[in-house]
This record gives C-alpha cells, structure tokens and sequence, in this order.
C-alpha cells in the first residue's frame, strides 16, 4: 500500500512537470508603424506637374469630386482675397437661410453702418441708406457686380452686426480647417489684418458651391434687380470674365461655373473659378496675378493663367482604381487553435481611387500593409478587421483601408481547450505553486526514508550473552 501511493506521487510530479514544459500556444504580435503624408500636395514623381507653372503669387487646382489637389503652388502663402471675401459672406448668409433665419424674400433696410470699412474706389451696386432691399437681391449685388455695401447688409440682417457677422465668418472659417485665415470685414477691402491662401479659398469655394442657388449666382453673367425705394429696376453684371465679356472681353470660357473675381492694390488680381467638363469638376484658384502691357494690350493673367491650368487639369489627369477588394495577395495571418487553416487570407475593404497625370505609372504605387498581430486564434469571421494598407507614390500618401479577413476559420474545441490548461498552468502563481508542492513532496519523501532507516538499526542493537537468569527457586 505504501509502495502504491508513493509511485503514484511521482507520476503526478512527471506529469506536471509536462505541463509546465510546454510552450506558449501562440505568439505575439509585433506592431507595425504606419504613416500619413499632406494630402494637399501635388502628385509626386510626374513630369507633367513637375513642368507646370502659373504666372501668379500663388495658385492651386482641386478635384472638387475626390478632394484632391492637382496642383499647389505657393498655396498656403498668406495672401490678401480682396473680393473673394465675399464668398465666405454669401455662404454664411445662404446657411441662414438654410435654417429658417432669414428667408431669400425677406426685404432688410440698409442702415448707417452701410460703407463699414469700405473706402475709395471700392465696387459697389449705389444702394443706399434706407433703401429696401430683398436677401436675394442683395445676394446677387454682392457676387456679380461685386458690391462691398451689400455685404455689410447682409451682415446686419443675418448676425445684427457688421461685427458679429465678422466674428461669425473667422469661426465658419475654423470649421472648414482653413488654417491661414482671418477676416476683418465683410468684403475684402484693404486690411492687413484681412488674410487667406489659395489652399483656403479652395475650401471655401467648395462649400459654397454645394448649394444650388450659390451655383446659380456664381454661373449668372446677368441679374436684373427689381425697383425699390430708391432705384428704378436695372440690370447688374458678372465681373467674371470667364462667364461674361460686358467688362473685359476675350476671355469667356465654355466650362466656368464660377466663381468670384477680386483685386485691390495689395492683392493684385485674383480669381476663384469653377469649371466642369466630361463629367470632372475643377476648382482654381489664381492669387496676386498682374496684369501686364504686352504689345500694346493689356493681358488679364488671373482671368488666362486660371482658363490655362484648368485646361491643364482636365488635359493631363483622369481617374483610376488604385485598390480594391479584389486584391487577395497583400498578406496572411496566421491562425490558431484550427484543425482546418493555419492562415487565413486578408483583402481589403472598400476602394480607393485617384485622379493622376497621364505620366503617372499606377504600377509604381506602394503598398504597404499594417497586420494587428502576426497571429490571430480561431474562431475568425470573414470581414473581421485584421490591419490595414495604406497607398502611397515616391511618399505621397493616397489614403488607407482597413484589410479584413477573406474567409471565416472555426476553431477546434480539443485545441482550445488544451490551450486554457496550457494557459493555466503558465500562469506564474501557478508555476510557483507547483514548484512549492514539489519541494515539499521531496522533502516529505526524504524524511520518510530517513526516519525508516533509523528505526532499522534500534531494532538489530541487541546481542545474545549466551546466559539466561533465572527467577525460580533453586531446587535442591
């Protein structure tokens, strides 16, 4: 009996010293270091972009329907907008419309505070103090004729101050993340604390021209206004040379849209325009232009260099499919605690596409996928997100998708469940309990086996003296 319960400690001891044996079931993942580049900057690596120039300060191109920019030059240099201002005016003024504030029929009265900030020279429509207007005629008097006053009217009538409209125009512009902005007015008429760049006027432009009415005046040549107060009805023009030749001739472009005009002493000559062709829609935007005396002629580049790099855009770029969920081939993750994968697949989710220049080889994009973990334990669902792949050219970053798993993997219950033991018993507190019963099952065995040979020896201590005494009577 004791032979058997002392053999059956010692193969327990064998077997748990098995267990604490075996390796770590799975591994751990290292992590992968993605990055993100400026997604303003010019597609890298063509010589097409490379070659192009636009006689300006600065300028830039948008593709309005995928928010890229095609080509950036000098576009977040602080420049004055002169008249572009009033774009940020009309779209505030349109988006409390939107909200039931005001509405487009709505007659204001131009108060005292009708020339705030406007000085000498400064485009106007002669609307004057007490005149009754509508909100749409203002509208139209400040995007075609480019009139400074009306701006400050529809200040009052949207925020009750020119002040507070101003407030208003610095915070919208946060809202829209341009970054190197501040208004001063309402208008742009001189101030040097009235700033932007190109990169901001984009955004703007963009804005705006997602509401129809916006659209429709920033394409208008014409607008009649009606009667009022103070004026007969009469007839206000664009001073957008790509859509009307009624100021400055030779200039009109068939695909313009938009968008507003505007020059002063500081800022030179400016443009933001808008054109659409074959389904593409551009924005450009020309800042600090001159306007040159050659042969006798005086050459208008903001409205030329603006008509030349829309050309250029719609000319040299097209759309193409960069990634898809079609590609099977990026990367594996391995899987386990399954009888029937040791992998699985990852694709991506979605798409990603871009608008590039002809000299662009699509073949020469970077791939580059980021894995959560080398490893992943069954079960997996198909569409599970396993990491991510990010698209770039000579760094250029074109967006990421996640990378999901092509195929579900089940997990096999025996492997599991020798994995929780596993991950019992390699638990430290375990491992250090293990290790204190079998020390003190060896020292318990030792003691046994010394204290049996002690009583060994007292047994065998004795010796036989040949002589027996005997504590009967003696007989005689």
């Amino acid at each position: 009996m004791k032979k058997s319960r002392v053999f059956a400690f010692f193969t327990a001891l064998v077997l748990t010293a098995g267990l604490l044996a075996l390796p770590a079931s799975a591994a751990q993942g290292e992590d992968f270091v993605s990055y993100a580049c400026d997604p303003s900057v010019s597609a890298g690596g063509s010589a097409v972009v490379a070659g192009m120039h636009v006689e300006a300060g600065a300028a830039i191109l948008v593709d309005v329907d995928h928010g890229q920019v095609l080509y950036a030059q000098n576009a977040h240099a602080r420049m004055y907008p002169a008249s572009i201002t009033k774009i940020m005016t009309t779209l505030l003024t349109l988006e409390a419309v939107d909200r039931g504030q005001l509405s487009l029929e709505q007659v204001v009265t131009a108060s005292e505070n009708l020339h705030t900030g406007i000085g000498e020279g400064a485009s106007n429509a002669d609307i004057r103090v007490g005149e009754q207007m509508r909100i749409i005629d203002l509208l139209y008097s400040a995007m075609l004729p480019s009139a400074n006053e009306a701006c400050n009217v529809l200040a009052e009538a949207v925020s009750g101050s020119v002040a507070s409209f101003v407030a208003l125009m610095n915070q919208r512009a946060e809202m829209l993340g341009m970054a190197d902005t501040h208004f001063s007015n309402t208008h742009g008429y001189h101030d040097d604390d009235h700033y932007t760049s190109a990169y901001d006027i984009a955004l703007m432009s963009r804005e705006a021209m997602d509401h129809e009415l916006f659209r429709t005046m920033a394409a208008a040549a014409s607008y009649t206004l009606p009667a009022t107060n103070e004026h007969e009805q009469r007839v206000i023009r664009s001073t957008n040379a790509l859509i009307s030749n009624w100021s400055i001739p030779g200039y009109i472009y068939p695909y313009a849209t938009g968008v507003k005009t505007g020059s002063t002493i500081e800022a030179r000559f400016c443009l933001a325009s808008a054109a659409g062709k074959n389904g593409r829609n551009l924005i450009a935007v020309v800042l600090g232009a001159e306007n040159p005396t050659v042969d006798n002629a005086r050459q208008r580049l903001q409205f030329s260099e603006s008509i030349r790099l829309l050309d250029w855009g719609f000319d040299n770029f097209a759309h193409h499919a960069i990634l898809d969920d079609t590609r099977l081939d990026i990367a594996e993750v391995e899987v386990t605690l399954s009888s029937e994968a040791n992998y699985v697949a990852v694709r991506p989710e979605g798409s990603l596409s871009a608008v590039l220049p002809h000299d662009l080889d699509p073949a020469g994009f970077t791939y580059t996928p980021v894995l959560d973990s080398r490893s992943i334990a069954a079960p997996v669902e198909e569409g599970q997100v396993l990491g991510s792949i990010s698209v770039s050219y000579e760094g250029i970053d074109y967006g990421s998708l996640p990378l999901v798993a092509n195929a579900s993997v089940e997990r096999s219950e025996l492997l599991y469940r020798l994995d929780q033991i596993q991950r019992f018993f390699g638990q430290t507190w375990v491992k250090i309990a293990a290790a204190a019963v079998v020390v003190l099952a060896a020292a318990l065995v030792l003691r046994r086996l010394l204290s049996g040979g002690r009583r060994g020896g007292r047994g065998g201590g004795y010796a036989y003296s040949g002589r027996t005494r005997y504590s009967g009577r003696r007989r005689r």
